[in-house]
């Protein structure tokens, strides 16, 4: 009932900015948490921004802090991650999920809805 798409992703050098949106149709009316997550090869998926779209809590994983900004626009039912001072360290493929109820943690079982992924990459 939930679709997403994932736009922004592309190749910039280290320094630079990329400005990812992930925009989500459908049955949205019941989705209380958006989340971004990024996976570099041979590295587990982790969280990177989170964002209630109820409250506007927000939460930033420690490594990108300060870098990176979460927001949303309502009116077009999507998500935005704003990616600043860019590291080949963030190199990876980032992923926006979405899920009903809490937004308290970034643990993946919770998040039944996904994007396929767009591709980040920074290079030295």
């Amino acid at each position: 009932q939930v679709q997403l798409a994932e736009s922004g992703g592309g190749s910039v050098q280290a320094g630079g900015s990329l400005r990812l949106s992930c925009a989500a149709s459908g049955y949205t009316f019941n989705i209380n948490c958006v989340a971004w997550f990024r996976q570099s090869p041979g590295k587990e998926r982790e969280g990177v921004a989170r964002i209630s779209t109820s409250s506007g809590t927000i939460v930033y994983a420690d490594s990108v802090k300060g870098r990176f900004t979460i927001s949303q626009d309502i009116a077009k039912n999507t998500v935005y991650l704003q990616m600043n001072s860019l590291r080949p360290e963030d190199t990876a493929v980032y992923y926006c999920a979405l899920r009903v109820g809490a937004c308290f943690s970034w643990s993946q079982s919770y998040f039944p809805y996904w994007g396929q992924g767009t591709q980040v990459t920074v290079s030295s």
